[in-house]
């Protein structure tokens, strides 16, 4: 008896469906030009992050070039054991979380004091013309910075040393004393990323309504107050999503920056696993082992991202999932 019913709803379910797919495709034609401007970063991030990790199944392996994946002779886990017990593992690990630190704790605010102090700027071409000088160290590789401090830092003729000197100080030798090393590191971080983080944060802040601040304006608060109870607020969202990103990157510091200052008297505290990475892996030849220290920060970047956005989740933002 209920069977005419049942054909109708089969047959409403059909046109329904046929109806989504449908407007599904209007959807992706209509905005047919967005997507034509993703498909670049979906093919880089396909071919560059996503295929080479079927690589990682050396990691696996003792891998042998000359018998290739397939034929590399399998042996789980020990390479991770040998890792693990490795003498310097823990002290690398301590670098590695040290310089981490110093980014989220002295670097990442900078960019946001930065741009709060822009934002209050009203002579545009003032504001441009400043945001201009900080962007422009983005555009010069770690070559070019790290050789810049070398030659104001150098003990031959380096130009802070020999204001050392002017003033009645000993020299001191920044390149190769182990306890100059972070600093100087965390200092070039600043000096050429600073500039070029502020983008976003003020993209954040041009896209608050400015009745609030003609609001509080009105009620009398200070620049000062409007900045701390509208403009930090209302980028909030943002932080919190930049912050959690940057906490995946927590044993990624980059390669070339640390291994450019990278010396014999700092390796104690420079060695990252980056580094060590470069140094097993190319330099020794050691393919299997340092693709399993590879996918040992992989791991624990994923990690911390996953319990970054649980907490930003917790406490009631949206997170970037």
């Amino acid at each position: 008896m209920n069977q005419p019913l049942d054909i109708a709803a089969q047959e409403q379910a059909k046109i329904d469906k046929a109806n989504l797919k449908a407007e599904r495709f209007r959807r992706i034609k209509r905005n047919k030009l967005i997507y034509i401007m993703l498909l670049p970063g979906l093919l880089y991030f396909l071919i560059y992050k996503y295929i080479p990790m079927y690589g990682l199944i050396i990691a696996f392996q003792e891998y042998k070039p000359y018998q290739g994946i397939m034929g590399s002779e399998w042996v789980g886990f020990a390479h991770f054991e040998r890792l693990f017990s490795e003498p310097d593992f823990w002290n690398i690990f301590a670098n590695t979380l040290i310089l981490f630190g110093l980014q989220l704790v002295i670097f990442f605010p900078i960019p946001i004091i930065l741009s709060l102090m822009l934002n209050e700027v009203r002579i545009h071409m003032f504001k441009r013309t400043v945001q201009t000088l900080i962007y422009i160290p983005h555009f010069m590789s770690w070559v070019i910075v790290v050789s810049i401090s070398y030659v104001m830092l150098t003990l031959d003729g380096g130009i802070v040393n020999e204001l050392l000197q002017v003033f009645g100080f000993e020299p001191v030798n920044f390149l190769l004393n182990p306890d100059w090393f972070r600093p100087m590191y965390i200092l070039q971080v600043i000096w050429r990323e600073a500039g070029w983080g502020t983008i976003i944060f003020l993209a954040a802040m041009a896209a608050v309504d400015p009745q609030l601040y003609e609001a509080a304006r009105m009620d009398g608060a200070s620049r000062w107050r409007q900045m701390w109870h509208i403009t930090l607020p209302s980028i909030r969202s943002v932080i919190i999503i930049l912050l959690i990103l940057k906490i995946g990157d927590v044993l990624e510091l980059g390669f070339e920056h640390v291994y450019l200052l990278l010396n014999a008297s700092n390796r104690d505290v420079a060695e990252i696993f980056d580094t060590y990475v470069y140094t097993t892996g190319l330099q020794q030849g050691q393919f299997s082992y340092s693709t399993a220290v590879g996918f040992f920060k992989g791991i624990v970047g994923l990690v911390m991202v996953m319990f970054a956005n649980w907490l930003a989740k917790k406490a009631g933002e949206e997170g970037v999932y």
